[in-house]
């Protein structure tokens, strides 16, 4: 679990009921062993996302996450390179040393749970702004315009 060394456990901040509930769907739904392994996972994954989404959808998903989940999202400087999403995975990987496959996972899990906060029309408006690879990664199909 990320938390601040310095303050002792008992006397931390719980989180809210909503963001409590998203660790608990995303523990569910990437079987993970902990809530605070879960934690973990929403933590890097949303400040991973922060670091690609601009403008009025990154601030549209703020809205509608928990408000511990959006100031992950949203204490990330974004990038001037949009990464592709295979680039995403693998930049999340050399981040934290986990295999390419768990971090795939890990994405996976947790966008699909940021997907049902957010509802299908921001998620739409989200993957037009992002490059290639995303929709995979938020459970939708990768569709390509005929060349």
């Amino acid at each position: 679990m990320m938390s601040d060394a310095r303050v002792p456990l008992e006397h931390q901040q719980p989180y809210g009921t909503a963001y409590e509930q998203m660790l608990e769907k995303v523990r569910y739904e990437g079987a993970y062993p902990t809530r605070e392994k879960a934690d973990e996972t929403v933590r890097l994954v949303l400040a991973g996302l922060g670091r690609q989404l601009t403008g009025d959808e990154r601030a549209d998903l703020a809205a509608r996450l928990p408000v511990e989940a959006a100031r992950v999202l949203t204490a990330q400087i974004p990038d001037t390179q949009p990464l592709t999403g295979w680039a995403f995975v693998k930049d999340l990987a050399a981040r934290t040393g986990a295999s390419l496959a768990t971090t795939r996972w890990d994405t996976g899990t947790v966008f699909s749970v940021v997907a049902a906060h957010a509802g299908p029309d921001l998620i739409t408006r989200i993957l037009g702004q992002l490059p290639s690879g995303y929709a995979l990664l938020f459970g939708r199909a990768e569709l390509a315009s005929a060349a």
